[in-house]
């Protein structure tokens, strides 16, 4: 089966991110049946409409590139928060959600988060990222055959 290959390497892609979706819709309804003063819906714009789009492209991106450069697709895809958290960063501090200080970053105006918690989140989306790309998004490769 060789036909739309692209097609259903986007297919894979975006399985996870849009299986988790729903999840993060949740925290919208907290928001509004408990009255949470904080716009989480601000924040899950990025997730929502970016992240699954952005998962499909790399998969495609991955396939086309594999046959010349045969990059794991676990490094392939640890690769992926380099980019995406700092278009998020940028995208939340341009809608006013992200406030950049010298000793940390601002949610909301609320949460503060230090630079010493950032490094470590950032290592383990690292590592979150390559094991997902490497045995979820790898297992749909090559269940839809193009891996």
């Amino acid at each position: 089966m060789n036909t739309h290959t692209y097609l259903r390497a986007y297919v894979a892609g975006i399985f996870l991110p849009t299986l988790v979706l729903p999840l993060l819709l949740t925290f919208v309804l907290i928001r509004l049946v408990y009255e949470v003063p904080i716009p989480v819906e601000q924040m899950l714009i990025f997730p929502m409409a970016v992240v699954p789009l952005l998962w499909g492209f790399w998969n495609m991106l991955w396939l086309c590139s594999y046959a010349h450069l045969h990059q794991p697709i676990g490094l392939h895809g640890a690769v992926l928060p380099l980019l995406l958290m700092p278009m998020g960063a940028t995208l939340a501090s341009s809608l006013g959600v992200l406030a950049i200080g010298s000793h940390g970053v601002v949610w909301f105006g609320v949460c503060s988060v230090p630079y010493t918690l950032i490094a470590p989140m950032f290592l383990a989306a690292l590592a979150g990222y390559y094991l997902v790309w490497k045995y979820i998004v790898g297992f749909l490769n090559r269940v839809l055959g193009i891996a």
